[in-house]
């Protein structure tokens, strides 16, 4: 089994969550249903690596990092973040 590293945070009516491993994002209504789509999204990219190891793969930069976790606007938000773990099939 392989496993993820997730990043997930609230943005307005939504979640997103993102894998630092790939880059690869999901997002829901709900946490659950932005790590589901995250899974499913990131299952499906790692089944095509296997039939074509030139497919791009690299983990997120830190200054992608910290876009993903950044929010502008006039004021500061406090913001919820939490880190996650994910299995992968492939």
């Amino acid at each position: 089994m392989n496993f993820r590293t997730v990043v997930l945070r609230k943005s307005d009516d939504y979640w997103v969550a993102l894998c630092l491993e790939n880059g690869i994002v999901g997002q829901g209504l709900t946490d659950e249903e932005a790590m589901q789509n995250l899974k499913d999204a990131v299952d499906s990219f790692e089944e095509s690596r296997c039939f074509d190891e030139n497919i791009y793969n690299s983990p997120i930069s830190i200054n992608d990092l910290h876009e993903f976790l950044s929010v502008e606007g006039p004021e500061p938000l406090s913001m919820h973040y939490e880190l996650r773990a994910i299995e992968a099939c492939a």
